[in-house]
């Protein structure tokens, strides 16, 4: 491994199907008043609100409800949550949901005693928060973004066509989560396979970059073969416990830092499908499915070792009288079949965008340069026509 890091994680994490039991064990740690806050109200369908309020009652906590969180929380909800958090002078938030009410969550508790415009600061600025931030936990529904272990938090702006990340630091991570994988069976099979390539694509988004012999590598091969075997029984059965439960344990290993640490990372895919999400509002696991693809293959010959590893190491192509470019090709060919077999988007068409959208999405795509090659705006532009 290259470089020198240091590595921490603050986040608690309580898993199994009595993990909300150890709310008792959290709560107190915290002040009497708490802001809970949570999505469309399924939780209140599925019986996981009454569970949560009940704890919360339990322990002598105050509730200040805040719901309404979207799917890709949006820079007017987060200025509401602000106020709201700020007014009722809240000691704590509880998230109870998926990725984007943790994200959004993150959001408020950077911003609630923030005196200016939290987007523009946060987000548009990428500035850190000098202000008291809230402390907060989170009840994880839905997996996916990894959202419940790390400090990133992804808002969206309509009026402005932008949706960005901000990962914060170890002060905005979740002091604790409570991760029962009974509480993911109710979430819709697409949602649920969005949330899989989501997972996925993290580790991807980590794995190709550099050239060294790296442990964080045989770490996210191991991962992505979980994923991969998980996912297969988990689409047949939804209520599988011990498939559901290993996606739950690979979202969260997939980006609480971990196999970050000694490389450089990608994140191309992940600017590149925000960009979309910006103008589409479509579903975050679907736009980076629907541009993966086309974008790997852009990485294809400037990182072909490592390209060629994933085909024989993840998807267990023979490379016996192959060329290397042959084996990374018949790897990327197995990953797209795996994708159709799961049932994610492939296509940018079936979200919404249209050639005359391409420009737009492209101005909005941050380059990074963590990837084998950087794209210029045009590369971008090429990568989501093939992906139409």
């Amino acid at each position: 491994m290259l470089g020198n890091f240091s590595y921490s994680n603050p986040t608690k994490l309580y898993f199994g199907e009595n993990a909300l039991d150890f709310l008792d064990s959290e709560l107190p740690k915290y002040g009497k008043k708490i802001l809970l806050t949570y999505g469309g109200g399924s939780i209140k369908k599925n019986g996981i609100y009454d569970a949560v309020v009940a704890a919360l009652k339990k322990n002598g906590k105050e509730i200040v409800e805040l719901c309404g969180v979207m799917p890709n929380p949006t820079s007017e909800k987060l200025i509401e949550g602000c106020k709201l958090a700020r007014a009722e002078n809240v000691d704590f938030i509880l998230a109870v949901g998926g990725g984007s009410t943790i994200d959004y969550a993150k959001g408020v508790a950077v911003g609630a005693w923030y005196e200016g415009d939290p987007w523009e600061k946060f987000y548009l600025k990428m500035e850190n928060p000098e202000n008291k931030i809230l402390p907060l936990g989170a009840v994880l529904t839905m997996v996916g973004t990894g959202s419940e272990m790390n400090g990133g938090s992804v808002i969206t702006n309509h009026a402005q066509k932008l949706k960005i990340g901000h990962v914060f630091g170890e002060e905005v991570f979740p002091k604790f989560a409570v991760l029962n994988p009974r509480f993911t069976f109710s979430v819709p099979k697409r949602q649920m396979v969005a949330g899989i390539y989501d997972i996925f694509n993290h580790i991807c988004e980590q794995y190709f970059s550099g050239s060294d012999d790296s442990a964080s590598d045989y770490l996210a091969e191991g991962l992505m073969r979980s994923v991969i075997h998980a996912s297969r029984i988990a689409v047949k059965n939804p209520e599988d416990y011990e498939a559901r439960s290993n996606l739950m344990w690979d979202a969260t290993w997939a980006l609480n830092t971990l196999i970050g640490k000694g490389k450089s990372e990608d994140w191309m895919v992940h600017m590149i499908g925000q960009a979309v999400g910006a103008y589409t509002d479509a579903t975050h696991g679907m736009t980076l499915s629907a541009v993966s693809l086309a974008y790997y293959k852009t990485q294809m010959e400037a990182g072909l070792a490592k390209f060629v590893r994933f085909a024989k190491n993840v998807w267990d192509v023979r490379a016996e009288g192959k060329s290397d470019k042959a084996v990374a090709e018949e790897g990327l060919n197995a990953m797209k079949a795996w994708m159709q077999e799961i049932g994610v988007s492939l296509s940018l068409k079936e979200l919404g965008v249209t050639p005359d959208m391409f420009e737009g999405i492209a101005s909005a795509t941050f380059i990074l340069n963590g990837g084998y090659k950087v794209l210029t705006k045009d590369e971008v532009i090429q990568v989501l026509k093939e992906s139409l």
